[in-house]
């Protein structure tokens, strides 16, 4: 995983990364990093690794899915017509 350090940083093997590298880690290490404050924030994002996991109210508490209801979405390509 590509990131870009916002502190000087000495990798695992010694080599020495400036502020504003970006350098290729593991999950591991992008913890670590993270956790340290080292990790410049991509804008518009103010933490973690990007991945998010949300829950809303409307699904907490679902109720079952009338099957009538059930089709395609606005995006879905048209049906075909069996010609």
């Amino acid at each position: 995983m590509q990131v870009r350090l916002s502190t000087a940083w000495t990798d695992p093997g010694g080599r020495v990364w400036a502020p504003g590298d970006t350098v290729d880690v593991d999950a591991v290490i992008l913890a670590e990093l993270e956790e340290q404050g080292m990790v410049e924030e991509p804008e518009g994002q103010t933490s973690g690794s990007g991945e998010t996991t949300t829950t809303s109210p409307s699904t907490s508490t679902s109720k079952p899915t009338d099957p009538t209801k059930i089709g395609p979405g606005p995006g879905a390509p048209p049906a075909d017509d069996g010609n």
